[in-house]
């Protein structure tokens, strides 16, 4: 949900610059900041932004400056003669000089020249035109987002494709690994003296057990959720919120498979699987 757009406009004796800047966030946070002459726009910029950014901490800027020669720019009086103490203080202080030329130092410092815009200075024109600049720079900000989201997409598509890789190795393991588990149980048999085995009963209660540390469902389950992530991936708008649910549901097959695991290569494998399972995680956050 990253993204940023600006564009600009002259109408009449104005010119005006809309900023906008957009930060992932699990819903809407909108803050708008424009000259208080230009609030009557206000409401209806939020409607239509809202409309189309969806989801984000936005923030846009519109700001308003006077083209020169306009009769409203005008001294700051008080705040230059504050200057100006401030100055004559630092230069007792310092035994440094003053400025030789007061007037070019003073109106340099901020604030020292303001700009009044009142109500009465802004007409219908320039209130359709800061609109109009608002939401082309809103657009260039979705033009920003949309390339974001295709390097997300290949980005996506790279990690599906690796955790599928590692689940079409967890097969070459299973059988070893049972193996392993039938051999651990039988060897702490052994080591019992005096203690009659039914093998019959041994050989159903050991079914048993293995049947419990089953994965073939744990396997199917995150194959499906493989491929329904990619099938939300790529259909549909405004998916942000379905990928982040069926990560998670990807990370509660995995975590699964590990408990299962008991074997050290099937956990390298999990381990890998998570890995990249947390940085589809950490990137989800960015789409829509």
């Amino acid at each position: 949900m990253t993204g940023f757009g600006t564009a600009e406009a002259v109408c009449g004796a104005k010119k005006i610059i809309a900023e906008v800047k957009s930060l992932n966030s699990k819903q809407l946070d909108l803050n708008i900041r424009l000259p208080q002459a230009f609030r009557y726009i206000e409401q209806n910029l939020r409607t239509d932004v809202a409309q189309q950014l969806l989801r984000g901490k936005v923030d846009i800027s519109i700001t308003v400056e006077t083209i020169e020669g306009s009769a409203s720019s005008s001294i700051n009086l008080p705040v230059v003669e504050k200057y100006r103490d401030q100055i004559l203080e630092m230069s007792r202080t310092l035994g440094i000089p003053e400025p030789t030329d007061w007037y070019a130092t003073l109106l340099r410092l901020p604030d020292a020249v303001k700009n009044e815009l009142n109500a009465t200075d802004v007409d219908d024109d320039q209130l359709d035109t800061a609109t109009q600049v608002t939401l082309q720079a809103v657009a260039k900000a979705i033009d920003f987002r949309k390339h974001e989201g295709e390097r997300l997409e290949h980005f996506f598509e790279e990690k599906i494709a690796a955790i599928q890789a590692l689940l079409l190795e967890v097969p070459q393991y299973e059988q070893a690994r049972l193996d392993k588990i039938r051999g651990r149980i039988l060897e702490n048999l052994n080591k019992l003296e005096g203690v009659t085995i039914d093998n019959n009963r041994l050989e159903q209660e050991m079914i048993f057990y293995i049947e419990k540390l089953d994965i073939a469902e744990e396997k199917l389950r995150l194959q499906n959720h493989l491929d329904y992530f990619l099938d939300t991936l790529h259909n549909g708008e405004g998916q942000g919120k379905k990928l982040g649910f069926i990560s998670q549901e990807m990370g509660r097959e995995i975590n699964t498979l590990g408990s299962k695991a008991n074997h050290a290569e099937m956990q390298n494998l999990v381990v890998r699987m998570k890995d990249h399972l947390e940085q589809i995680k950490e990137q989800v956050l960015n789409v829509l």
